[in-house]
């Protein structure tokens, strides 16, 4: 690659990356800057399965697998099933994202992708510099989406959990499912001191995506994600399938303050900067809009490192994740009072941290006296 500096470099192929590239290209503000790609690998396949919900058409509504309307909760004491409107959860799978990533970069000259390996990051003055094994690139805006965990794991003040899974897309013989509706948690299977539940996605009456899930410390065998399958799977006397695909995933879930990396040069995004949700470990919509407020951000002229996400809602979860840690085979309990006390659309808005700090103060008393003891002692102790 001839030039070596370049107005914008995005560091990382994956969601956030190509979702920050994204917003750039339909951006007329940035059209006429040089921005640049970097991703060792060409990604073509459907590696990554993301959900989230939404409330209006977004920007990748034509590439969706799938939507719903209505959602399920289930827990040993509460059965729930309740409409999504105004939102409605989604399904879009990594192929199709990726292939509309890769036009935008193609139709756009002023958008470069580079194939290479990134060895490190380097801000020297009023710029950063990327060395890669293709060479050494600069600029005074570089965005780093690839996730280093040494920083995170070596430090104790912030406790560290991971939202870990396994997912079968199957096809049964008979029609088994509800197209209709997701099952957004069963926590009705053996918790083993853990937080452990079942997810479903329906594409129809046949098929759907079947994913056993844990919010805990450590990974499980393969063998064991699957025989929660299989498990699940018996109890709905569902036997008659094919395993048509297969995805595995590990997203840390902590609000451990990534921003501190942070330089007037170079910004962390993605899980790399700690745009994951923390309390649920969802983060496609959470980086979609810190993406957006990246973009409006940009327009200003100002260092990166004055780039601010955390509020609030970063405290709650900051809360929440010292309870959950602490009493990890307390988390169906702690997860079934906040659906059961509280309209699930409610819970959805608290997540979307979108809801006021009155709805705030009334999710927080509808845990029990004993569970609001636990988050109040957590408060204590990172208040004093």
């Amino acid at each position: 690659m001839e030039k070596p500096v370049f107005d914008y470099i995005i560091c990382g192929g994956g969601a956030s990356g190509l979702l920050l590239l994204y917003a750039l290209s339909e951006d007329p503000f940035f059209s006429k800057k040089d921005i640049l790609l970097i991703e060792k690998e060409s990604k073509n396949t459907n590696d990554r399965t993301w959900s989230f919900w939404e409330k209006k058409e977004g920007a990748f509504e034509e590439l969706l697998e799938k939507k719903w309307d209505v959602a399920t909760f289930l827990s040993s004491s509460v059965s729930l099933d309740f409409k999504l409107a105004p939102y409605q959860y989604k399904m879009l799978r990594s192929k199709g994202f990726y292939k509309a990533c890769r036009e935008k970069i193609e139709s756009q000259k002023n958008i470069q992708y580079l194939s290479a390996e990134i060895t490190a990051l380097k801000t020297e003055g009023n710029a950063s510099k990327v060395i890669t094994t293709e060479g050494t690139f600069s600029s005074k805006n570089v965005f780093n989406s690839v996730f280093d965990p040494t920083a995170l794991y070596n430090q104790k003040k912030y406790p560290v959990l991971k939202q870990h899974f396994i997912g079968w897309f199957i096809k049964t013989k008979s029609e088994q499912f509800d197209p209709n509706k997701i099952l957004f948690m069963d926590f009705n299977i053996e918790q083993k001191k853990e937080t452990r539940f079942l997810y479903v996605l329906p594409l129809d009456s046949k098929n759907a995506l079947v994913e056993y899930t844990l919010f805990s410390a450590n990974l499980l065998e393969k063998k064991e994600y699957e025989e929660g399958i299989i498990s699940y799977l018996k109890n709905q006397r569902i036997t008659e399938y094919e395993i048509e695909e297969k995805e595995q995933g590990n997203i840390p879930m902590s609000s451990f303050p990534f921003d501190q990396f942070n330089t007037p040069s170079l910004l962390n995004i993605g899980t790399a900067g700690g745009w994951t949700k923390a309390s649920t470990g969802f983060t496609f919509m959470n980086t979609s809009r810190n993406v957006s407020k990246v973009v409006s951000f940009l327009k200003t002229g100002k260092p990166l490192n004055h780039f601010n996400i955390k509020n609030r809602f970063w405290f709650y979860d900051l809360l929440f994740l010292d309870v959950l840690s602490k009493y990890n085979s307390q988390g169906s309990k702690l997860f079934e009072r906040m659906f059961n006390k509280n309209s699930p659309l409610t819970i959805f808005r608290f997540l979307d941290e979108k809801t006021s700090f009155i709805e705030e103060l009334k999710i927080a008393s509808s845990f029990s006296l004993r569970q609001i003891s636990w988050f109040l002692r957590a408060l204590v102790k990172r208040l004093f």
